[in-house]
């Protein structure tokens, strides 16, 4: 198994440097370092006071923390940080419920995953090979 080194830099003194909660998380905890009032359908950048900077043929995605996605109805808006970004990480986030959501600095507003890359070769091409599915997009195989 292939082990790397990501190395976090505090942007901001009270940032909290992120870490994984328990042996085999698959995401770090990342966290606020203010205090936001989310009203809903409210988006906002949340700022984490962080910089990272990761191996090349790396990428850090960003992820909903689930407790603050399915109780409170706080979403991540993307999230894709490249190997070669070195600025502070900012966390979009929605509120897609109806009642106003306090973010408190310190808190646990994200999660993010590291995940090993490929950088394809594009080739232009006139024609497509065939597939079983074709070009048949949504609901193709069914509702639901």
């Amino acid at each position: 198994m292939e082990n790397f080194k990501i190395k976090v830099k505090k942007i901001a003194p009270d940032a909290v440097i992120p870490k994984f909660a328990l042996v085999g998380d698959a995401g770090m905890d990342v966290h606020s370092i203010e205090d936001i009032v989310l009203h809903p359908g409210e988006r906002v950048s949340c700022r984490t006071g962080i910089a990272m900077e990761l191996p090349v043929g790396y990428v850090a995605l960003v992820w909903d923390k689930s407790s603050l996605s399915h109780k409170a109805g706080v979403k991540i808006l993307g999230g894709v940080f490249d190997s070669n970004y070195r600025g502070e990480y900012f966390i979009g986030l929605a509120n897609l419920s109806k009642e106003t959501f306090n973010i408190n600095k310190g808190q646990k507003i994200a999660q993010v995953i590291f995940h090993k890359i490929e950088t394809p070769t594009i080739e232009e091409v006139d024609e497509l090979g065939e597939s079983e599915r074709g070009d048949k997009a949504f609901g193709s195989t069914g509702i639901f």
